[in-house]
C-alpha cells in the first residue's frame, strides 16, 4: 500500500497491527453453517484471515482504489465475495438470503462517523445477526456498553443492550493504525439475546425509547408530553418512579415493562 492516499471523507484507518488481528480473531468462532461479513475491507489484512476460516465471506468496500489489491490478496479464495458498494446503499437483505446460511458474524473496523448507522441498518431491516464483532471509536464504545444512571447511558445504549449481550473486548491504541486516528478505539462483541417483545411491543419499545431520550436532560414528563401521562404515570408507580425521572435512569427493563403496559392499553 505503499503510496496509497488515505481519504479523511471515508475515515480510512487500516489495522496494520498483526497483534490486534490476531485478538480478533480468537474472538470468531464459525462452522459450516456461518456467513461471515466484513464491513470495510480496507487493504484486506482482517479480511484474508477471515477468509481462512469460514464457508462464506461477504466483504464490502466502498473505495473503488482499493479493488485490484483486495481482488489480488482474495484470489486464492473461492469462498469470497467482495462487493465494491457503500455497504449503507447495499441491499442487504437479499444477499444474506441468496448465501442460504443459518448463522450470520458481522465483523468490522466501523469508519468512526458511521458507526451507528451501520447497526442500525441491521435493525431497520430486521436483520438480528448472531454476533457482531466491532472496533469502533472508544468514545462511542463507552456509550453502547455504558451502565444506567451515567452520562454516557443514552438511546442507542437502551436499544442495542435489548436486542444483544454487549462486551467490551479490549483497547487498541492509534497506533495500531495507518494513518494515525486521533483517538483511541475499542473491539466489542455483541451476542444475540432472546427477545422479550412481540414485534407490535417492540415498535413501542424503539419509538418510547427515542422520544424518552429527547432532551435528555429532560424529564419524562416532559420529553413524552405527546403521550397519555396518566398512564404513565401508572406504569411508573408500579415499577417505583414517577414522571420526574430522567430516560437515563430507567434501565432496559423497564423500558420493556412500560412498552408492554402501553401495548395492552
Amino acid at each position: 500500500m505503499d503510496g496509497f492516499k488515505f481519504k479523511k471523507s471515508l475515515g480510512q484507518n487500516f489495522l496494520i497491527d498483526n497483534n490486534i488481528i490476531d485478538k480478533i480473531m480468537s474472538n470468531i468462532v464459525v462452522d459450516e453453517d456461518t456467513l461471515v461479513i466484513e464491513i470495510g475491507a480496507g487493504s484486506g489484512n482482517l479480511t484474508c484471515n477471515l477468509a481462512s476460516i469460514c464457508k462464506k465471506l461477504i466483504c464490502f468496500e466502498i473505495d473503488g482504489r482499493l479493488e485490484s489489491t483486495l481482488k489480488k490478496r482474495l484470489a486464492c479464495y473461492s469462498n469470497v465475495n467482495l462487493i465494491m458498494q457503500d455497504f449503507l446503499k447495499a441491499d442487504i437483505s437479499t444477499i444474506i438470503e441468496n448465501c442460504n446460511l443459518s448463522k450470520l458474524v458481522v465483523v468490522s473496523n466501523l469508519p468512526y462517523y458511521i458507526t451507528t448507522a451501520i447497526i442500525n441498518k441491521f435493525i431497520e431491516n430486521n436483520i438480528f445477526p448472531d454476533k457482531f464483532l466491532l472496533m469502533m471509536q472508544l468514545e462511542v464504545g463507552n456509550r453502547i456498553t455504558a451502565n444506567v444512571g451515567t452520562k454516557n447511558y443514552n438511546s442507542l445504549t437502551v436499544c442495542l443492550n435489548y436486542y444483544y449481550n454487549i462486551n467490551k473486548l479490549f483497547v487498541v491504541k492509534r497506533t495500531c493504525f495507518k494513518p494515525i486516528p486521533n483517538v483511541d478505539s475499542v473491539v466489542i462483541s455483541m451476542n444475540k439475546k432472546i427477545r422479550k417483545l412481540s414485534k407490535d411491543e417492540e415498535a413501542i419499545f424503539l419509538k418510547l425509547v427515542r422520544d424518552s431520550f429527547r432532551q435528555k436532560r429532560k424529564t419524562l414528563k416532559n420529553n413524552l408530553d405527546s403521550y397519555d401521562l396518566n398512564l404513565m404515570a401508572i406504569i411508573l408507580n408500579k415499577l417505583g418512579k414517577d414522571l420526574s425521572v430522567r430516560a437515563e435512569n430507567l434501565t432496559i427493563d423497564d423500558f420493556v415493562e412500560i412498552s408492554k403496559f402501553l401495548f395492552n392499553h
